[in-house]
């Protein structure tokens, strides 16, 4: 009981003290630092949550039309291949295989590249390779949040601790992990710098 009572007389006299005010201010400073250092961090996790799954969507329907292209490839080429064992076939059969053949190889093609639908192999390919880009953003932004947030919880700590011992050292630790936390979160939103640990 003595020790809650001591703890009590302890912050009545702290909040009389004028640099107790600051302190307050300072550390909800803070905790506003850490409201956006954790909508950053869940945005990141998101993004690459989001890209991871829109690439995986592209590379397979990409695999998909390579698979369907290949199969019109060989489709046409042993049509090709009966044409020439075959040269005497009545010439409306010839018209009609080559026909095919044409058609089979214009669908291969359109497989290739596809600009006026999007969906070619080529285009495909650009959307999942910008995708990746996108996905591999997230990734170097997120340690670098998950980092933030931790400075800045300890930056409270160290703040709410002064507070209650007077130990101006601790509201110096304070300041310094707390600049520190707001560098690595504003390095987390615009990626000015790389920190090798941090980044994968």
């Amino acid at each position: 009981m003595a020790d809650a009572a001591e703890l009590h007389e302890n912050i009545q006299e702290a909040q009389e003290k004028p640099q107790t005010k600051w302190i307050g201010v300072w550390i909800a400073i803070l905790a506003v630092l850490l409201a956006i250092t954790g909508m950053g961090g869940s945005n990141s996790m998101k993004d690459m949550i989001n890209a991871n799954v829109e690439v995986t969507n592209y590379w397979a329907f990409f695999q998909a039309k390579n698979i369907r292209q290949t199969e019109f490839r060989l489709a046409a080429d042993r049509l090709e291949v009966d044409l020439a064992l075959n040269p005497n076939l009545p010439e409306a059969t010839k018209k009609d295989i080559e026909a095919r053949i044409k058609r089979y190889k214009d669908t291969a093609a359109r497989y290739e590249s596809d600009p006026k639908e999007g969906d070619g192999k080529k285009e495909l390919m650009a959307k999942a390779r910008a995708l990746e880009a996108e996905r591999a953003k997230a990734q170097r932004r997120d340690p670098y949040f998950d980092f933030a947030e931790a400075l800045i919880q300890i930056a409270i700590v160290l703040a709410s601790v002064t507070i209650i011992t007077g130990a101006m050292s601790l509201l110096i630790g304070s300041l310094g992990v707390g600049v520190l936390g707001t560098l690595l979160m504003l390095n987390g939103y615009m990626l000015w710098f790389k920190i090798g640990l941090l980044e994968p």
